[in-house]
């Protein structure tokens, strides 16, 4: 990608980022952004310093290729075939050479076959297998185990099963919220699991939406039913030691369409109130880390989706709002994205945006070059001077706040 083509990119990003900039300031803002660190010292997993911003000039230090993959290879999750691993096994491979996480699925879209998950036991297996050949044994092992629908540990094999994030939300009640969150929690740390994509924020402004209303994945239409649910639940996963993701930045609920099967745009029917959940949780310091959706909001940035938009992550994520954590993309090979722009593309604009952490579930596309490919991508940018080493340790030092203690 030219340099005038990333340029024109920021300058269309930072128009839409100054409307939208301007038009919240009068909601929900108070003297201090939320999310910023409070007169009592926060926890260090929640108040590091912000880092440079994507467009700050290369560092003069020299660069060690070898120690920068492996930092490069720690910031990535990827997902893979299989309910057992072996050692010559590419993923095997890539942990042992620093790759930072991987997801576990229980059936893969592409061959609508069994995928990783199952059994119990056999789950257990696979995750200490994979944790052994993990440098330092700080291996993040995520799973997106939501409840309802979208659980990836369920009856199916042999898991217990689980109410959605719709049950609990009208529900309300803090004691429900608390035993169901109790359940998920331990159902995921009985075999291993230490990072969960979940709980979704999204409000629920289209229940005929088919990425999140007609599942059931949004605990209400009301924030601050959304903000007590995830509030409850995220306190259990901490208890237990296990990180969450909040999704889907900056509001996926009134959407008509699944940014996993093509491109999805809220332009008109996006209404800020959909960020709220996020500035009252991150008021609270309740969150660990933020997806960043592949949906497009022209109210926010005039052409790029959220995932890929600099006006989006930095400006509005981490500026207006005040997160100083870190930033997960959504899949980066969803039709969303890999319809549009190429893998190198992509993963250009991702982390030129701000983004910490890529995943790659490898689903719809399956490519065991992933990670030594992505890796090469950002090695560019590096000494292409478009990325520093400075923005690159900043993300690894964020991400490893999501890692289990040694």
């Amino acid at each position: 990608m030219n340099e005038a083509r990333l340029t024109r990119r920021r300058l269309l990003g930072g128009i839409g980022s100054a409307a939208i900039v301007a038009g919240l300031a009068g909601c929900g803002s108070s003297a201090k952004p939320a999310g910023a660190p409070s007169d009592t010292a926060a926890p260090a997993s929640h108040s590091q310093p912000a880092g440079p911003t994507p467009s700050a000039r290369p560092s003069p230090t020299a660069i060690d290729d070898a120690a920068l993959r492996r930092k490069i290879a720690s910031l990535l999750v990827v997902g893979f075939r299989g309910e057992t691993v072996a050692s010559g096994d590419w993923i095997m491979r890539a942990i042992a050479d620093g790759l930072g996480g991987v997801i576990l699925f229980d059936q893969d879209q592409l061959t609508k076959t069994r995928r990783n998950i199952a059994s119990p036991s056999q789950v257990t297996t696979l995750i200490r297998t994979l944790k052994k050949v993990s440098p330092g044994g700080r291996l993040i092992v995520s799973v997106d185990q939501e409840g309802g629908q979208i659980a990836r540990l369920n009856p199916a094999d042999g898991f217990a099963a689980t109410k959605s994030q719709a049950d609990i939300g009208a529900a309300d009640s803090t004691a429900t919220t608390r035993a169901w969150a109790q359940g998920l929690v331990h159902e995921m740390t009985s075999v291993g699991f230490n990072l969960n994509f979940a709980p979704v924020v999204d409000l629920n402004i289209n229940r005929s939406n088919p990425a999140i209303g007609a599942l059931d994945r949004s605990f209400s239409a009301n924030p601050d039913v959304v903000v007590a649910c995830a509030t409850e639940e995220i306190k259990v996963h901490r208890s237990a030691g296990v990180r969450t993701v909040l999704k889907h930045f900056p509001g996926l609920g009134s959407a008509t369409g699944n940014t996993d099967f093509g491109v999805v745009d809220v332009s008109k029917t996006w209404k800020p109130i959909e960020l709220e959940p996020y500035q009252k949780l991150l008021k609270a310091d309740s969150v660990d880390s933020i997806m960043a959706a592949h949906v497009l909001n022209h109210q926010l940035d005039p052409k790029l989706p959220a995932s890929l938009s600099h006006a989006v992550v930095h400006d509005l994520l981490r500026v207006k709002l005040g997160w100083t954590g870190p930033v997960v993309s959504d899949d980066m090979q969803a039709v969303a994205i890999s319809s549009k722009y190429g893998r190198s593309e992509a993963t250009t604009m991702a982390v030129e945006a701000g983004v910490d952490m890529l995943v790659f579930a490898n689903q719809e596309t399956y490519n065991t070059k992933i990670v030594s490919e992505t890796i090469d991508t950002i090695l560019g940018l590096v000494h292409s001077g478009k990325v520093t080493l400075a923005q690159i340790d900043q993300s690894v030092a964020r991400v490893d706040r999501l890692r289990p203690a040694k």
